[in-house]
């Protein structure tokens, strides 16, 4: 049966109602869908209540009566079953759901929380019961255990003042966090399981909520979401940041805070402000702090909102996050390899995670970003790094080569690999002259172990701030608009951003001597102590700027992955010396933005471009061949030099593969394009 009661209480000395709605489903007809007979307490979707979205009122199984409702599906996007109950904008005051629910075995269960009410708009939450018996949330880390084929009781609950988010199992907590959206308007229920054979099965019963309102004082400030900026390393110094919510009906002008961690107060005043009633706006303070080995608490405290002493509401004064820092190891520096591409819309959040990685852990992470079908491309680098296991597109990120990773997910595993202890410390040398444009660079491992000659050494270097108004350094970007939520600014440009907005930051521009590196120096095994060399020269192109160029000397463990590094600019470099002569040359130019020709973006869709760098006056013709040999399209340059491009239309191409070959003064060369 559905219920709905209204309770008084007394909430912070303020008279309020607390609404709870309770369905146990037993007063409908089993069989017949939901929606009609609920009286408007639950619809679709689609918001077509006995349509293909509604569920059907089931008898199969119950914890309490006969009835409940099963959500059951084996197709790989789910549903149709989509079933909805609004509760109406909630962002304020506290908020508790639980229902029974039953997952089969090796099935899974699934709902989410939308922001608004238009469907589909905003995810608040995203509950995930999977089919190894685990539950987790993609808007935070916090991960359990449920138990499978038995009915369980679950249960949320949240302090919209305070944004403090509770999952209950069974009436035990399994952890709190925050969340980022921290509102609420409905419950999505919809049965899907990602992971082959996609089933989703399960059972729910006696649904609960229970809403209740908040009275905004005239004066309050509530902290949320305490922080910090910087690194989570032992020893590195952070700077405090919060969150500060006006749930006071009065515009906040000023406030003080005071940041306690590890004994030690911080103490300053923010004033010259001007927070409207519910906004929020985030703070950081002007002083840093030391992080300590261990779990300490970091407390904000908020007082004297607008110059009034004591708020009108104590209870969200106060806010606290445990900091536990982590340790590197003595000489450790991680490393990641980005795939990336200008064409690829959704690379701008490898550009973006990048970004702050290098603010974070530079000194402790390196990055290089290898591009793809674009002028920045490495043709082997690309080519090593697209062939690794497990990479399946654009953005993927190899932290130290151990798995593919979404640049999103980067941090941890940061926090992961700079805890080992490396082999060999790495300590790059070098010279550079400026007339020729030679950079000689000795790569030196100091090892720390012992070891053998399965290990290798490789030498790469990129730049930063890389910048062309030519064809090609457009940026793609799939987050313009907000299309799918902030990305570090890039959700208020345009797609594509021109070339002349655009700077790249870490892209790869060689490495050598291959990105396996070699063992030619080590002897058959290593001893503790030993010290090893790899020297490897560079020819830079004109136009690379030198003051830009990071060297990153690599050490690869026998399995391939990445044991240590160590990155520095070429003044670092040439300050600590070149050791040794270079025993391995490299013509940089031959496989950068003046190669004879590049085709992007691949893989294509409505056009692509074709650029072509000639050193001097030559006859060039363009075809392009399907691959059974047919002409689908051609042109005929007659003679140039220099740089040009050309786009051509694809959009009345079959999807498949194509062979672009240009013929320059009578010699053909030949790339593959993909049309999707």
């Amino acid at each position: 049966m559905k219920k709905i009661t209204l309770l008084g209480s007394l909430f912070l000395s303020l008279a309020i109602q607390a609404q709870t709605f309770t369905d146990n489903f037993d007063s409908y007809t089993a069989g017949s869908y939901l929606g009609p007979q609920s009286a408007g307490a639950w619809t679709t979707w689609s918001n077509t209540p006995g349509g293909a979205n509604d569920v059907l009122v089931s008898n199969a199984d119950a914890v309490s009566g006969a009835n409940s409702l099963h959500f059951v599906s084996t197709s790989s996007t789910g549903g149709p079953t989509d079933l909805v109950r609004h509760f109406g904008v909630l962002n304020t005051g506290q908020f508790s759901m639980s229902f029974n629910i039953k997952v089969a075995s090796g099935a899974a269960g699934y709902f989410n929380l939308q922001k608004t009410a238009t469907m589909g708009a905003a995810y608040t939450l995203d509950t995930y019961f999977n089919a190894d018996g685990t539950f987790a949330f993609s808007q935070n880390a916090l991960t359990g255990n449920y138990p499978q084929a038995t009915w369980f009781n679950f249960r949320l609950d949240i302090n919209f003042n305070t944004n403090v988010w509770e999952i209950f199992i069974d009436n035990v907590s399994q952890g709190t966090f925050s969340n980022a959206e921290n509102q609420i308007e409905a419950i999505d229920i919809y049965p899907v399981n990602g992971v082959a054979p996609n089933s989703a099965d399960y059972f729910i019963d006696d649904f609960t909520t229970t809403i209740t309102p908040y009275t905004l004082p005239s004066i309050n400030g509530a902290v949320m979401n305490a922080g910090i900026i910087g690194a989570t390393l032992t020893g590195n110094m952070v700077t405090p940041t919060f969150d500060i919510r006006n749930l006071g009906s009065t515009a906040i002008t000023s406030f003080d805070i005071v940041a306690n961690y590890n004994g030690a107060n911080i103490n300053q005043s923010f004033t010259g402000l001007s927070m409207a009633s519910l906004a929020s706006q985030t703070f950081t303070m002007n002083q840093t702090m030391a992080l300590v080995a261990g779990a300490h608490p970091l407390t904000f405290t908020i007082s004297n909102v607008n110059g009034a002493g004591a708020d009108g509401d104590a209870n969200d004064n106060v806010k606290a996050t445990t900091i536990t820092p982590t340790t590197p190891a003595a000489g450790k520096m991680v490393v990641t390899e980005e795939g990336t591409g200008t064409w690829c819309g959704f690379c701008v959040r490898g550009a973006v995670y990048m970004g702050r990685m290098h603010d974070a852990y530079d000194g402790y992470w390196a990055g290089i970003a290898v591009h793809n079908a674009d002028p920045m491309t490495v043709t082997a680098y690309d080519a090593a790094v697209t062939s690794m296991p497990g990479f399946t597109g654009f953005p993927t990120a190899f932290v130290d080569r151990v798995a593919p990773i979404d640049p999103a997910d980067m941090e941890a595993s940061i926090l992961s690999r700079v805890q080992i202890a490396p082999t060999a410390l790495i300590t790059n040398g070098a010279t550079w002259d400026a007339n020729t444009r030679t950079l000689n660079v000795s790569v030196t491992a100091n090892f720390q172990t012992s070891a053998t000659n399965s290990f290798k050494l490789a030498c790469a270097i990129t730049e930063d701030s890389v910048h062309s108004t030519a064809s090609g350094y457009e940026q793609h970007n799939y987050y313009t608009a907000n299309a799918y939520g902030p990305m570090g600014g890039f959700e208020s440009l345009p797609n594509p951003v021109p070339a002349a907005q655009m700077y790249y930051n870490h892209v790869a521009r060689d490495i050598q001597p291959s990105f396996a590196g070699t063992s030619t120096m080590f002897p058959a095994t290593i001893a503790t102590g030993e010290v090893h060399t790899l020297g490897v020269s560079f020819v830079l192109p004109a136009g690379w700027n030198e003051n830009k160029i990071n060297i990153i000397g690599l050490l690869i463990d026998p399995a391939g992955l990445i044991d240590n590094a160590g990155s520095t600019t070429i003044a670092e470099a040439v300050g600590n010396g070149l050791v040794g002569l270079p025993t391995i040359t490299s013509n940089t130019t031959s496989d950068q933005i003046d190669d004879l020709f590049k085709v992007y973006p691949n893989p294509a869709t409505t056009s692509a471009t074709v650029m072509i760098q000639l050193k001097s006056e030559s006859t060039v013709n363009l075809r392009i061949l399907d691959m059974s040999g047919k002409e689908v399209a051609a042109r005929d340059y007659g003679s140039l030099n220099g740089a040009s491009s050309v786009t051509v239309n694809t959009s009345n191409f079959q999807s498949g593969v194509y062979m672009v070959e240009m013929t320059v003064n009578g010699q053909k060369l030949t790339k593959r394009l993909v049309i999707q």
